[in-house]
């Protein structure tokens, strides 16, 4: 795997950790009078991908002052060292959190680097060597939406156990309560914010290193839907280098219309594109480019699922795929694992969300993994989710097949029926306590009852929307309708 750290790019004004207030043995927020966050609510801040909320509501600037303040001192208290750094999706709110962060990082003797407008996938890599990174994006969720996800020093998620350390702290409870509170009058260090759109030229050029220079799709038409987010910062780029034609649809930064029809969760708009112009594939990255999903030109959906199959059988192939292993979700289709299985293939399942999948590849010791949302990782080349890499590696596997993907396809396997609803529960408490509730456990219990093993129901309150997801999988379309439509219902009528 690529390792990435630009310690040696660093500017001269350095951090002084002697000079730090972790240094005087405590942890010191900023004045009531300067940083006011209001009342936080109950429920936990981090969740499945880091904060996420309204912008102006819950993601205020007085509230990303004070996370990048307490960041730094958990960064510094966990040892790292350098500058962090800084990216965001095109959200109109994202210049005003990225300020604010900013702000309560270099109170806190932080230097930052601010990469501006790039895919969460920048970020990480850029963080990899140094105190960890930021990305200022909430993903496929629409315009009015924003969320902080954290990055370590190794280009990974933060760990549970430090973002609880964050929170405590914001919340005004002591890391250390044996530490004692610094002199009011003790020397501060300011850290510095530097502008550095320039190192995203760093991740271009380890998008294409697997290939050298770069990878050949020369003859192919491959149609990108850019969402009108972080992807169009570098996605023309990386294709047009390849020798493709290039066609461009939802290709400007617009935090307006981020996500609104279009994009991964959104389409129609790229399934008319490919089929108008008969193109080789498309594909749709959501609002900060950690994912992707993909088209072919008879409008099939080629999703998570597809991919690991197709990138897991090349892998198997040369070798690379220890113990012929796969990391997914309880949300991978069966018919997925079932024709994995019957190449000779082992599918574990874990846990939603990609720090998840991430945290069991490790302990497997697996090279491949991801979601049916799109979310990808190859620890071949990346320890984090990256849309644009992953459509480049399915893109060459595809010219390297030598047939039309429609061909690939049918060659691969069938997805048993599946049906996702999103039941929106404005409560989080009720989000939060949705299994104890007596009569949706036994509506589950019920359809599980009926289904048998020619079907499974999956149930589960999102870490990311105010919704509880409702998703039934079965043998035959008419089980999957029933189903899902009576546990929604139930769901609205005992939790909405």
């Amino acid at each position: 795997m690529v390792s990435s750290s630009f310690k040696g790019l660093q500017a001269d004004n350095q951090f002084d950790p002697l000079q730090s207030p972790l240094a005087a043995g405590t942890f010191t927020p900023l004045p009531a009078s300067r940083c006011q966050i209001g009342a936080l609510p109950n429920t936990p801040l981090f969740g499945t991908d880091g904060i996420r909320g309204k912008a102006g509501t819950l993601l205020t600037a007085p509230l990303a002052t004070q996370v990048g303040f307490w960041a730094a001192q958990v960064l510094r208290h966990h040892g790292e060292s350098g500058p962090i750094i800084i990216g965001q999706d095109s959200r109109t709110s994202s210049d005003m959190l990225s300020a604010a962060l900013s702000a309560g990082l270099t109170t806190a003797g932080l230097e930052v680097w601010n990469l501006g407008l790039c895919p969460t996938a920048a970020v990480a890599h850029l963080a990899t060597g140094n105190a960890g990174g930021i990305m200022i994006s909430a993903s496929h969720n629409p315009p009015a939406d924003n969320g902080i996800k954290f990055f370590n020093a190794q280009g990974t998620k933060l760990s549970g156990s430090i973002q609880k350390e964050i929170e405590s702290a914001l919340r005004g409870n002591q890391l250390d309560s044996a530490t004692a509170r610094i002199n009011a009058t003790a020397p501060m260090h300011w850290g510095r914010t530097y502008q550095r759109p320039d190192l995203v030229d760093h991740y271009v050029d380890f998008l294409h290193q697997p290939f050298q220079p770069h990878p050949d799709l020369s003859g192919m038409r491959i149609v990108l839907d850019l969402a009108w987010g972080a992807a169009t910062r570098v996605a023309k780029q990386v294709f047009e280098a390849t020798g493709a034609e290039v066609v461009i649809m939802h290709g400007l930064p617009d935090g307006d219309r981020i996500n609104v029809n279009c994009g991964s969760t959104h389409l129609g708009a790229l399934k008319s594109a490919v089929a108008e112009l008969q193109a080789d594939i498309g594909f749709a990255f959501d609002g900060d480019a950690d994912r992707v999903m993909a088209v072919d030109s008879q409008g099939r959906v080629i999703d998570g699922d597809y991919i690991l199959y197709f990138w897991g059988q090349t892998l198997k192939g040369a070798g690379k795929l220890p113990n012929d292993t796969i990391i997914s979700t309880v949300m991978a289709n069966l018919g997925f694992e079932r024709a994995w299985e019957g190449l000779g293939g082992t599918l574990v399942r874990t846990k939603v969300g990609d720090q998840h999948v991430h945290a069991e590849m490790v302990n497997q010791g697996a090279m491949l993994g991801g979601e049916q949302s799109g979310h990808i990782l190859c620890h071949h080349y990346s320890l984090t989710g990256d849309g644009i890499l992953t459509a480049l590696h399915l893109a060459d596997l595809l010219k390297q097949a030598e047939c039309s993907l429609p061909d690939l396809v049918a060659q691969s396997f069938e997805t048993y029926p599946q049906r996702l609803e999103n039941v929106r529960v404005e409560d989080p408490e009720a989000r939060r306590n949705w299994q104890s509730c007596d009569a949706v456990q036994g509506a589950i219990a019920q359809a599980a009852s009926a289904m048998g093993d020619q079907g499974r129901v999956l149930v589960r309150a999102s870490g990311t929307e105010p919704v509880i997801r409702v998703m039934v999988e079965a043998a035959n379309v008419e089980l999957v309708n029933h189903w899902t439509d009576r546990l929604s219902a139930k769901v609205a009528q005992h939790l909405a």
